[in-house]
């Protein structure tokens, strides 16, 4: 991946409003991998003090995202077709690391897993596994926000 495609990338997940919500973070971007970080907020916990299946989703779902689109080019984007989830244990932890990861980079498909751990100083548990598809985008053809 060249320096301006992870500048490139690096600013996009700067764009994205609920990542920002969630307090997130991009640390780490190689070819066909990316990993995100998020703390569990007050405002991100469900009833039982948990960290809400939304956050875990929306970290795994973001993370595999953009392990895609390090193998895209430049002019390329790449919107979720389908994406599903394995809620493997309750989200109490302090934080969530969620390591996305390209399995199989076709030219119309990309598919790709997520794993989402939750952390509390050294303790570390597997929280969520996502499973899902990729659809590359001309960036001229991505939908604009309104």
């Amino acid at each position: 991946m060249t320096p301006e495609r992870t500048t490139q990338i690096q600013q996009s997940f700067a764009a994205q409003n609920m990542m920002k919500s969630f307090g997130a973070s991009l640390d780490h971007l190689d070819d066909g991998s990316c990993h995100l970080s998020a703390p569990i907020l007050e405002g991100n916990r469900q009833q039982h003090g948990f960290g809400h299946a939304a956050l875990t989703f929306g970290l795994g779902d973001t993370a595999a995202g953009y392990a895609a689109m390090t193998l895209m080019p430049p002019d390329h984007d790449v919107l979720t077709a389908e994406i599903k989830i394995n809620l493997l244990s309750p989200a109490k932890a302090d934080r969530l690391v969620a390591q996305g990861q390209v399995l199989r980079a076709g030219r119309r498909l990309i598919t790709v897993e997520a794993k989402v751990w939750g952390i509390t100083g050294t303790q570390r548990k597997l929280v969520a596994v996502l499973l899902g598809t990729m659809v590359p985008v001309p960036i001229s053809a991505a939908p604009a926000a309104t």
